[in-house]
Parts: C-alpha cells; structure tokens; sequence
C-alpha cells in the first residue's frame, strides 16, 4: 500500500497519505508513531472500501511503501493535517482512476452518514467538559465542504439545502459531477488557492471520514445501555 508522507517545516508534525485510498490519512508527532495509527485505522477504512465494491482490493495490500515525502506548510505542524497536495497531485490522474476515487469519497459520505445515524446524540466531553455534540459535528462537517470546498468547484449551497435527504443528495450529485467536469476540462489549479483538484478530492473524503471516527470513538451508546 503505498504511502505518502508530508512534514512541517518544524518538524513537529508528519502526516501519512494513502494516495489509492482518499482519506486514509493520519498525524502523528514522528513516522514511527504514525505509522503505528496508521494501521489501527486499516479496519475502519477497510469498511470504506468496502461500500465502493473495493474490501478485497484494499485486503490485499500489505503496508507500507513510502512513494512520496513532501514538505507541508506551517499548518501542518500545528494541525498534524495534510495542508499540500504532494508532487504527484500537480497532474491530473487518468480518468479511470479519478472515477475509481470519486467512488471512494461517495463511500466515505455513506460511512459518515451511518455513523451519525447510530451513535449518541450526545457526545463523550473532554477532560474540561468541552466538546462538540454529534448535531454539532455534522455541521461543522457539513460547513466545511458546502463553504471552503464547493466554493473551489465554483458553487455554493446553503447549509440549509442540505437538511433533507434529498437535498444532501442533490449537494453531493452537483459536487461529483463537478468533479468529473473539471477533470474532463483538464482543470488542475483551483483558483488562486495552492489547491488542485486530487488534493480538494481526497482532503474532502479526509474530513468527512475524520469527523465519522470522531463521533464514532465519542459514542455513548453502549454506556447508555438498551431504550427502557
């Protein structure tokens, strides 16, 4: 399984990137700790993969294979996120495998969308009782991509176009098909943004899968116990 690695200036945070597999993607303070997370999220992508028709493929792989190490920006120490597309995201992939990747963020979407569905309305808090609750979560989730995301693909929506099903499906229809019409366009840069097009594509599947493990790792279901 190959596996990008992108560093801070400092050097205080690494960052590991799957590049077949968008948003299979961890921080950690040094490449052994973060090779180390890696793998304990390898079952739950596994059920990514899983939902695109793809488990055997992802089974397959054994880990790891450094292809890439590229330097990130200030952020990426601050955040231990992925801010820069690596090397090999300043071209655009052939168009079957950008519409093998594209399978993949519609897979993370459904893996966020039942996670939501069955865990706590309520949160597990932090050490000072802070923290957001799931409603809150998937907002912040939801924010990010209509806001900073869509807006790279040239559109917009309304957070509250996405309150009914069919109103998240139509966001999420525009959003793929926007992403296959910039591909088909050969547009790689969007904008004036240090984005390209594969980086917005797996950063976008990264975001919706980390806030999906979050609320997943802070649910109270089993502690509540069965509905009396």
């Amino acid at each position: 399984m190959k596996l990008m690695i992108e560093t801070g200036p400092k050097g205080k945070r690494v960052v590991g990137i799957a590049p077949d597999w968008p948003g299979l993607e961890r921080g950690a303070k040094n490449e052994t700790e973060l090779l180390e997370t890696l793998e304990t999220y390898l079952p739950r992508y596994a059920k990514v993969a899983a939902r695109a028709g793809m488990e055997g493929e992802f089974l397959a792989q054994e880990p790891w294979q450094i292809t890439e190490r590229y330097p990130g920006p200030g952020s990426t120490d601050f955040w231990g996120i992925s801010f820069a597309p690596a090397p090999h995201e300043y071209s655009l992939p052939s168009a079957g495998e950008w519409e093998r990747q594209i399978s993949l963020l519609q897979a993370a979407w459904a893996e966020f969308d039942a996670i939501a569905a069955r865990v706590s309305p309520e949160m597990q808090r932090g050490p000072r009782g802070g923290g957001r609750m799931r409603d809150q979560i998937i907002s912040h989730t939801y924010k990010a991509e209509i806001g900073e995301y869509s807006g790279k693909l040239g559109y917009k929506p309304r957070l509250e176009d996405l309150a009914t099903p069919e109103g998240l499906a139509a966001h999420r229809g525009t959003f793929t098909s926007r992403l296959r019409e910039y591909h088909q366009n050969g547009v790689l840069k969007l904008g004036r943004s240090s984005w390209t097009l594969p980086f917005l594509l797996r950063h976008t599947a990264y975001h919706v899968l980390d806030h999906a493990w979050e609320m997943e790792d802070k649910d109270l279901t089993p502690l509540q116990g069965p509905a009396s």
